[in-house]
């Protein structure tokens, strides 16, 4: 392969999940020889592609990078010649390098045996053990989730993990599920409580809650919780700055990093609002009653409620898309996310228009066809990129 072009189309296209298996292969091989000079990435050039890519723990990270530099040969051989590798290119090959393990390069055990090679794309359902080591959920198949000592905690069978209630552990240990753009999933913690979770979302949880302690979890992302009732028991959702503080009850909470909005819909049971700063109180903190949304804005730490459908904001359990008076804006990143599609919309004016509109289980050429008939866009599509002109 020419030395420098090739493999920095290679690393853009590994990093974008593109890569065939066949150029996933050459790109290892090359890091293997690591056959680097002064005009290879640096720290720069790859440091931009970092923000949309998955990332490892550090440990786990540092744990693979050290392995690779003691099993290379060539950086062997490179190491007894320090005076003649500049300080630029050092960081090259550590940014590089941790580039392609932060994005994906994941290996179980014996690094560079050809069996155990576990490379992950950006449409992979993943979880990751307390441990930091990765497991791929496939939801055609079935597979158990096992701790660091060797217990099984729970069970996968195609769109669903259950977590076994009768697991004997004594301290908080976190799993983290992440969900693709263009895919959902279903989750049973340990107390019984059903977890719908949506595209592009990531949810942290303990393994088994514990005795004495609140029933805790991280959402990134939108979730429908059911909650298994334990009055001794609260549980608290963390989304963003926000905590959702219930007993038992059935809620959407909708959190994407990206959007301006915090929004908590409750169905059945009651809700308590309240910021991170705060300590909960039920005389003083927002609370819920069925068929209201409560709204935190994350910039100005406000919650404003109002009376809704609940069944607007629920539907997507269904694989439905409901839209109320929402901007096209809003409407393509919820769109990206069903759909995993990257939108580039370049009529500005668009942006600002507002719509209501419903679809089912459809293509998304179909949606694009119902926005062309009403307001006449104009737009290609392409390797899952969507243009409006």
């Amino acid at each position: 392969m020419d030395e420098n072009s090739e493999i920095k189309s290679l690393l853009h296209k590994f990093v974008l999940g593109q890569c065939t298996p066949e150029e996933t292969n050459a790109v290892i091989d090359y890091y293997r020889k690591n056959k680097l000079t002064t005009d290879f990435p640096t720290v720069e050039d790859v440091s931009s592609l970092l923000e949309a890519s998955p990332k490892m723990d550090e440990s786990t990270a540092n744990a693979l990078f050290s392995k690779i530099l003691s099993s290379t040969k060539e950086i062997e051989q490179t190491a007894t010649k320090a005076k003649k590798v500049t300080f630029r290119t050092y960081i090259a090959i550590a940014a590089s390098l941790f580039v392609l393990l932060s994005i994906g390069l994941f290996y179980q055990r014996d690094f560079f045996e050809p069996k155990s090679d576990l490379i992950l794309s950006s449409n992979e359902i993943i979880l990751q053990l307390g441990n930091g080591e990765i497991q791929v959920i496939s939801n055609t198949s079935k597979s158990s989730v096992i701790d660091s000592k060797g217990n099984v905690v729970a069970n996968h069978n195609g769109n669903k993990i259950v977590y076994d209630t009768k697991t004997t552990i004594e301290n908080i240990v976190y799993n983290t599920l992440k969900i693709p753009y263009g895919k959902r999933f279903e989750l049973e913690l340990s107390d019984g409580t059903l977890v719908h979770l949506n595209s592009g979302s990531t949810l942290k949880y303990p393994v088994k809650f514990i005795a004495g302690e609140n029933r805790q979890v991280f959402l990134e992302g939108e979730a429908f919780f059911d909650v298994s009732k334990d009055k001794t028991h609260p549980f608290v959702v963390q989304a963003n700055n926000l905590n959702i503080r219930v007993l038992g009850t059935h809620f959407n909470v909708c959190s994407y990093p990206e959007d301006a909005l915090t929004d908590v819909v409750l169905v059945e049971g009651s809700v308590g609002l309240y910021t991170q700063k705060e300590q909960f109180d039920v005389t003083k903190n927002t609370v819920l009653k069925p068929g209201y949304k409560g709204s935190f804005n994350k910039k100005e730490g406000k919650i404003e409620t109002q009376s809704v459908y609940t069944s607007v904001y629920t539907s997507w359990m269904q694989g439905r898309l409901t839209f109320r008076n929402m901007s096209f804006g809003e409407i393509s990143k919820k769109l990206e996310r069903h759909y995993n599609v990257t939108i580039v919309n370049q009529n500005k004016k668009l942006s600002n228009e507002k719509f209501n509109a419903t679809f089912g289980d459809e293509p998304i050429e179909k949606v694009l066809s119902y926005f062309n008939d009403i307001h006449g866009i104009k737009y290609t599509l392409k390797n899952n990129e969507v243009l409006i002109k």
